[in-house]
């Protein structure tokens, strides 16, 4: 074990953060922390690492066991160090033997003492051991990894924002290599490619890592177990977030179960002695069937407390079929430039996901879409386009001196003040709440006041800039299903691939100073973006060296197109035998989808019946509607395995090969 907790209590003032907790991290372990917002989990690993001490039982720490801790009370932390000198502070040791080793070197040259040669071997010796001479190409590697170029690696550290600076202080403190590593959001401040870089990194780490996320993706890849903090209890569960979700539904549904077959013999058994107690005959009976009522265990009936966040996006009118058209625009800011010449279309009905590294340029481009940043060339609005934008950065959208009801009614909706309590009430904003003002607010508190206006004006059009920050698992889900059925259409940037594949049927990514788009959903560009790799690599193996970098560099990812079909990219130099083909493909596609959901409406009924009491009481209805549920899986998994196959070769031959 390297740290522990024993029946660990903690209150923070009058409030209960976690009551006679065990908790016990042991080596190699990948343990994703989890609860809603408010519960504690930051609180929770201060604990761990000591900054708060438990008001009961006790916090266990090996003798050795170091740990490193990664949170937000770190961007405090200023120095006119560059970031590379920053991030080798990692190693301390090889720090001082580097300098022992250069002064004791002068000493040498000119005195032959004995001890002193002695001490300067040792200390080449351990500087092998602890691989000392690499250690400025190890810290390069990581920063790279996180996003940062060359050019930057030698800029001071005050000069980054607060996002990069924590990058900086993550690839220290993983360069540092404890034995536990707490990371409290570590992709908050992170974006795509930089997320799955720590991902690959993290997946080889030696030590333990517990992480608090709101990332689902993140947490199936990295994680093998769940701790979750739930009324105040510590609930455990071995598995990835993916487990955790179908075992506390289970666990739930048992717990449920077991309530009310107590509740059922409870009743049964009160029923027994008020009918006897008074007759001389049961009375003895009567008696100990209260006895037993008295001593019984009594089961809780299930309680599921979760943010009650209700999101309901209505539209006023129907914009024309297309919202928005950027033509040759051009947006730099110095020698830095986002885009040049570029061009797009957002039509009605799309969900377009703008993807891609920190620094391309998405949230500047989303407030050129809409018209809050300067740039050349044109923006053309549809007919009855009706547009809000919900901002990154609060600051941006809320007047901080007003209150919350203030900062609706200024939001042009039209509605009651009633009205506005309502809409108030399903972001959890009750009573005297509607009263704060906006400064006093947390992040997540400002977040639901933004998607509050956004939801009260009705809009057909939204521009969403990291809509997801600041809530938790459950509110991301909820907000994704809202603007799954949004009537609407809209544009967001996020790296929260969750959210990104619920909501997403197109994918927009900044690409050589151009909007390039992919027509699908995110788990489809994700396997356009493998394939087209693989054709590359193929390319680059026939060329033998021949094919000149220009050509090999093309973009795989197609352009806008400004045809008015739903379909993927052309094809590339596709002969009539092969249109046929794919043709033929896509309409086979169509009716296995159809299958698909044929056998899925099949296997929930057949659920549905199996789970009805009158059911288990037949032997052979049961035993009838088992074989029937066994042969629909089966269908449904080969089903899906020759949609996938069908997919495939769709990809093939719109990628030519």
């Amino acid at each position: 074990m390297l740290v522990g907790f024993n029946n660990v209590t903690f209150e923070f003032g009058a409030r209960t953060i976690v009551a006679d907790a065990t908790w016990h991290i042991h080596p190699g372990e990948r343990i994703g922390l989890i609860g809603y917002n408010g519960t504690g989990k930051s609180t929770l690993l201060k604990v761990m690492v000591g900054q708060y001490l438990p008001t009961g039982g006790s916090v266990e720490r090996g003798k050795s066991t170091t740990i490193g801790y990664l949170h937000q009370d770190l961007l405090s932390f200023d120095t006119e160090e560059s970031i590379l000198e920053v991030a080798t502070g990692a190693f301390e040791r090889i720090r001082f033997l580097e300098k022992e080793i250069e002064r004791l070197g002068i000493i040498l040259e000119n005195d032959s003492n004995e001890k002193l040669l002695e001490k300067y071997t040792d200390y080449l010796h351990e500087m092998d051991v602890l691989d000392g001479y690499t250690i400025q190409h190890r810290t390069e590697e990581v920063l790279h990894g996180l996003g940062f170029s060359n050019e930057e690696l030698l800029r001071p550290y005050k000069t980054f924002s607060g996002g990069w600076r924590m990058r900086v202080l993550l690839a220290k403190m993983i360069l540092q290599q404890p034995d536990v590593l707490l990371l409290d959001e570590p992709t908050n401040h992170l974006d795509l490619p930089s997320i799955e870089w720590l991902e690959r990194y993290l997946s080889g780490y030696k030590g333990s890592v517990v992480i608090v996320s709101h990332d689902q993706f993140f947490l199936n890849k990295m994680v093998n177990k769940i701790v979750e903090l739930y009324q105040q209890q510590l609930h455990i569960y071995t598995g990835d977030y993916a487990y955790y979700q179908k075992e506390k539904e289970l666990r739930i549904e048992m717990q449920q179960r077991a309530y009310e077959n107590q509740q059922d013999y409870i009743k049964q058994q009160e029923r027994f002695i008020e009918r006897f107690r008074a007759k001389a005959t049961k009375a003895a009976q009567a008696q100990s069937a209260m006895k037993r009522l008295d001593k019984i265990d009594r089961i809780e009936q299930v309680e599921v407390e979760r943010p009650n966040l209700r999101i309901n996006f209505q539209i006023d009118k129907q914009p024309g079929k297309i919202l928005v058209t950027l033509k040759d625009v051009t947006k730099a800011f110095g020698d830095r430039i986002i885009v040049k010449n570029a061009s797009a279309e957002i039509d009605r009905g799309d969900k377009i996901a703008l993807i891609g590294a920190n620094g391309k340029g998405k949230s500047t481009l989303l407030r050129m879409i809409a018209d809050t940043e300067p740039f050349e060339g044109e923006r053309i609005w549809g007919h009855n386009v009706e547009e809000s934008f919900y901002a990154q950065h609060q600051l941006e959208s809320l007047n901080l001196e007003n209150t919350i009801i203030e900062e609706m009614q200024g939001c042009g909706s039209g509605k009651t003040e009633l009205e506005l309590r309502s809409l108030l009430g399903g972001f959890m904003f009750g009573g005297d709440d509607i009263d704060k003002k906006i400064k006093i607010l947390s992040g997540g508190e400002k977040a639901r006041v933004a998607l509050a206006k956004v939801i009260a004006s009705k809009s057909n059009f939204l521009m969403l800039d990291e809509p997801t920050n600041h809530l938790d698992m459950h509110s991301v889900d909820l907000l994704a299903t809202a603007l799954t059925k949004y009537e609407g259409s809209l544009i967001f940037v996020s790296h929260d691939r969750y959210f990104i594949s619920k909501t997403a049927n197109k994918i927009w990514e900044i690409d050589g100073y151009e909007i390039k788009e992919f027509k699908g959903s995110y788990a489809e560009y994700m396997e356009w973006k493998a394939l087209m790799a693989e054709r590359q690599k193929q390319l680059e193996k026939q060329s033998m060296g021949n094919v000149s970098s220009q050509e090999t560099k093309q973009p795989v990812i197609a352009p806008v197109s400004k045809t008015k079909e739903k379909a993927k990219p052309e094809p590339i130099n596709l002969d009539r035998e092969q249109k046929k083909t794919l043709q033929r493909c896509q309409k086979q596609m169509e009716k296995a989808e159809e299958l698909i959901d044929s056998l899925k409406t099949r296997q929930t009924a057949i659920e549905l019946e199996m789970s009805r009491p009158e059911t288990y009481a037949q032997a052979d209805k049961f035993s009838k509607l088992e074989q029937q549920y066994a042969e629909a899986k089966a269908q449904l998994a080969q089903a899906e395995k020759d949609y996938e196959a069908l997919f495939d070769q769709i990809m093939a031959l719109e990628a030519g090969l």
